[in-house]
């Protein structure tokens, strides 16, 4: 275990807030969390890339932080309809 993937750990445990947010917030919290979340899920998957020193799982945090882009966009397209 190197210091890469220690890191790696320590961003998990700084996404519990999170997902309690998700889970118990309104609407406008939950797409806070969301965005949040997913920045920190694409930082832990380039920690684990350079820790286990793989550099093709790189790319999958890359296309998470690509997609999670659109699906906040999406996820507030359809908050707007209450808010």
């Amino acid at each position: 275990m190197n210091a890469w993937i220690l890191c790696a750990i320590a961003v998990l445990v700084c996404m519990i807030p999170c997902f309690v947010l998700c889970i118990r917030g309104d609407a406008m919290n939950r797409l806070i969390g969301l965005e949040a979340g997913s920045v920190m899920a694409a930082i832990v998957l380039l920690l684990l890339a350079e820790g286990f020193h793989r550099e093709p799982f790189a790319d999958i945090a890359l296309t998470l932080a690509l997609l999670t882009f659109g699906a906040g966009l999406v996820f507030a397209r359809f908050l707007e309809r209450w808010l």
